[in-house]
């Protein structure tokens, strides 16, 4: 028997895969294991960004949400900074009702509507709009972000949940009850519906043209549905929600909502292939009334302000919540808060990387 002649050299090792932030984002979103858990953090575009504020000092909000090449910009830069895994596009949530006819103002306090809507005359007067047409500059923001990227993070679009967007018009500016608006909801649920129809038919376009520019993902803020019970949410916005939800194709669809401990299973039915839940609430027992979805968060974002121990030590728990459980997006239970310290910031981003491997990862 012949024996062959050895070489010396060890047999050639395969080498391992390299994922890249949007892969490992999008895995995420679809719950198929990656090689860490991805994260990113709502409203990062901006507020703690490094070079926000340079761009505030020449630019008002809207100028910089209205100008691709600004709008561009401001979503690049946390990821950069950041390092995360997704650049969330600069588009407040109110700026589809500007070409519906909505004159408004953006302060630092929120969004200020000259005319709020409290009637069914006022809402026979909003515009049916073609979000792909009147809404364009986000689409070529979206495509300039993605052609920046390269697939290096992945792109998410954004827009407000039918509740909220309905709730800001009637209140006129941020309201901590949202009385008027439930108000309306109880007292005229007609018009409340006719609203919420054109809302989620507005809303739907806007999400498929920003899906259609390039977006991996979109998220759908309804941020002040918590102030309503389960039942309330079931009948007044969940078929809106749902209609939305899942009327947009081609890329992975995020629903969140602040305070929702209560409607998690109805905002579910409704629609997410990922449910956002907010720091009141275990990330554990979330995912478990939600099976068959993914689930993002949920570290509160006041620890960043407290330093670097109570950030590390946050996110572990967050991270054990999980469990390695491929479907798990770290974020936030809200928005970044603007004061944030930039390293502090990078750093979690680092220890999400290093210690959110999948179950039985090295």
């Amino acid at each position: 028997m012949s024996v062959a002649p050895t070489t010396g050299t060890a047999p050639a090792v395969a080498p391992s895969r390299i994922w890249t932030g949007e892969q490992r984002f999008l895995a995420a979103c679809r719950r198929e294991t990656a090689d860490t858990t991805p994260v990113w953090f709502m409203r990062q575009a901006g507020r703690a960004s490094p070079g926000y504020q340079q761009l505030r000092e020449r630019h008002s909000v809207m100028e910089i949400a209205t100008t691709p090449e600004l709008c561009a910009q401001a979503s690049l830069l946390p990821v950069e900074a950041f390092g995360v895994d997704a650049a969330v596009m600069f588009a407040d949530i109110m700026m589809p009702l500007v070409p519906m006819g909505v004159a408004l103002e953006l302060t630092a306090e929120g969004p200020i509507i000259e005319a709020p809507v409290r009637s069914a005359a006022d809402v026979a007067r909003l515009r049916r709009i073609d979000a792909a047409v009147e809404l364009r500059h986000v689409s070529e923001a979206i495509g300039l972000v993605r052609g920046e990227l390269a697939g290096r993070a992945a792109v998410i679009g954004l827009a407000g949940g039918p509740f909220t967007l309905a709730a800001y018009l009637i209140e006129g500016r941020p309201s901590r009850d949202q009385a008027r608006a439930k108000a309306l909801m109880y007292g005229d649920p007609a018009t409340w519906h006719t609203l919420l129809e054109l809302l989620g038919e507005v809303t739907a376009g806007y999400l498929q043209a920003q899906i259609d520019a390039g977006a991996g993902a979109v998220q759908l803020f309804d941020s002040w549905a918590g102030s309503l019970s389960a039942t309330d949410y079931a009948e007044y916005v969940a078929p809106h929600a749902q209609r939305i939800l899942r009327s947009v194709t081609g890329a992975a669809t995020i629903h969140f909502g602040t305070g929702t401990e209560g409607l998690l299973e109805v905002m579910a039915e409704a629609g997410g292939e990922v449910i956002g839940v907010d720091s009141r609430q275990s990330l554990a027992a979330a995912w478990a009334r939600v099976p068959g979805r993914g689930i993002q968060g949920n570290l509160d974002g006041a620890r960043l302000l407290a330093g670097w121990s109570a950030t590390e030590a946050g996110t572990r728990a967050v991270l054990t919540e999980a469990g390695g459980r491929p479907g798990h997006i770290f974020n936030l239970g809200h928005g970044i808060a603007p004061d944030t310290d930039p390293a502090t910031a990078r750093r979690l981003v680092e220890l999400v990387h290093a210690e959110g491997k999948p179950a039985g990862a090295a």
